[in-house]
């Protein structure tokens, strides 16, 4: 249409359900507007215009829905953006006609459609790319490897002697992670085929996603045992001979998700980094299940220690170590919620049972996230956001689910009482949304707080009761009279010890 001058992103903002925005073939100019703040936006075609200067790296990570992304026909110039690397449902990718130079990263989606022909682009294409038609890359004189007919040069003796370093790096922890599964493959073998048959695969299935310079010593197995069956997953517990103490998880219910997609997924998890969530230290991709390798959490499970063991564990969760932990699922979760803010349910199985306890109480934050990757049947069946209000009344889930299973933890924590929502057919477990309102209504709360808190720090119930009312809040049936998670967090750090 001919259209020139500024675009406002801001007023798009009042349209939550917007998806979609074309500009094409107009006059804009300028630097790319700032439509990375539609968080939920699937499509964005902006070809055929004059925008010009480099996108920043960083300028996608927020648009995690994105699927479609034209940019092509303009002048835009400087590196790829990375965060492009990061959509993991990107399916459309154009950015020929422009003046970008660099590199090109490493894409691993699983892509149709790609052009970045006529740029000034260098270097050696991506293994993982060279499977699209020459034409993609056409006109950047500087790339060189398949599909062009251009081979790249030797590398240098320095680079070679670098990269080799890099190799026995990956190689020793391969090693440690090889000798985990090795360890669950001997003492599972009897009684699990499917498990033992992954010892059998190639080593170089097993990747590298991050492991903190202290684990980094010898490997070696000691033992390993069976922690449980959990909703997404069997856990196995191995311990190496370095010390060392991980937890390895098998997922069956993930095979709709093609391998690129998962290895995406999997490295965008490894660097998270937040002192209250469970990020994997490595993974293993199998069509038929995957596994994550975690770090061991010498307490256990929140669910267990209040109510596995009602002795020196339940007596040693005073009033100060419960509201650190409420703290510190709470900040786990404004973490989480701004890392996969465009996600539907940036947990979606957020319960005391996947909530691990540190040595001191700490809380980790596990199973977030993994939403989009679970087969969606699967997904109804044992993810509790699924067993919510939100779906058993409303037929659909959102962020504000997420915000109902933060309220049944804070009810868990300060009742010390095991939720009956917990259980698929509702029997067993204490109903601790109904007792809360109730006591709420008739003026009673303080006889909703656990006996042990009551007695032991008296002079703290006014602020158990502000807890509890924010529990409450999380906890209404009906989601629009619900917290949203912001203000939830923003109330939990308002109480005080």
């Amino acid at each position: 249409m001919g259209l020139s001058g500024p675009i406002n992103v801001d007023p798009l903002l009042n349209i939550p359900s917007l998806r979609s925005v074309s500009f094409i073939s107009n006059n804009f100019s300028g630097p790319i507007p700032p439509f990375n703040k539609l968080g939920a936006l699937k499509a964005l075609y902006i070809a055929r215009n004059q925008f010009s200067g480099p996108i920043p790296p960083d300028f996608f990570s927020s648009l995690a829905s994105l699927k479609k992304v034209w940019i092509s026909d303009n002048k835009f110039s400087g590196t790829i953006p990375n965060s492009l690397t990061t959509l993991r449902f990107l399916t459309e990718l154009h950015l020929e006609n422009n003046q970008f130079s660099g590199p090109i990263p490493e894409f691993k989606q699983d892509i149709k459609s790609i052009d970045m022909s006529n740029n000034i682009l260098q270097g050696q294409i991506p293994a993982t790319m060279q499977h699209f038609d020459v034409k993609s890359f056409s006109n950047n004189k500087a790339l060189c490897g398949k599909p062009l007919p251009k081979e790249c040069e030797a590398p240098s003796n320095n680079s070679q002697g670098s990269g080799w370093g890099m190799k026995v790096v990956i190689l020793v922890v391969l090693a440690v992670l090889v000798a985990v599964i090795f360890l669950l493959v001997k003492s599972k073998r009897r009684r699990d085929d499917d498990f033992s048959v992954m010892s059998r695969e190639q080593p170089e299935e097993v990747v590298q996603v991050h492991v903190p310079s202290s684990n980094h010593s010898r490997g070696g197995s000691e033992g390993g045992k069976v922690l449980g069956n959990g909703g997404l997953g069997s856990a196995y517990k191995a311990a190496m001979a370095n010390g060392l103490s991980v937890v390895v998880k098998r997922m069956r219910e993930m095979n709709k998700v093609s391998r690129d997609i998962f290895d995406a997924e999997m490295r965008r998890f490894g660097r998270l980094r937040n002192p209250n969530i469970l990020t994997p230290l490595a993974y293993h991709y199998r069509r038929e299940e995957k596994l994550f390798v975690t770090e061991y959490m010498p307490k256990g499970s929140l669910l267990y220690v209040l109510h596995g063991d009602r002795g020196s564990s339940h007596a040693e969760l005073n009033w100060p170590i419960r509201l650190n932990i409420v703290k510190g699922i709470a900040r786990g979760l404004g973490f989480i919620y701004t890392e996969f803010s465009s996600e539907e349910l940036p947990h979606g199985n957020l319960k005391s049972s996947n909530v691990l306890l540190g040595e001191n109480y700490e809380a980790f934050l596990g199973d977030f996230a993994f939403h989009p990757l679970i087969n969606p049947n699967y997904a109804v069946q044992t993810m509790f956001a699924y067993k919510t209000p939100d779906y058993v009344t409303y037929q659909r889930v959102s962020q504000k689910t997420d915000v109902y299973c933060l309220g049944i933890i804070i009810l868990e924590i300060i009742t010390g009482k095991f939720p009956s929502q917990y259980h698929s057919n509702g029997k067993g477990g204490t109903d601790v949304v109904q007792w809360v309102f109730s006591a709420i209504s008739e003026r009673r709360e303080a006889e909703c707080i656990d006996p042990e808190l009551k007695t032991n720090h008296s002079n703290s119930i006014n602020q158990m009761l502000q807890l509890l009312q924010v529990g409450a809040a999380c906890t209404e049936s009906n989601p629009d009279q619900r917290l949203n998670m912001k203000e939830a967090i923003r109330r939990i750090e308002e109480v005080q010890v």
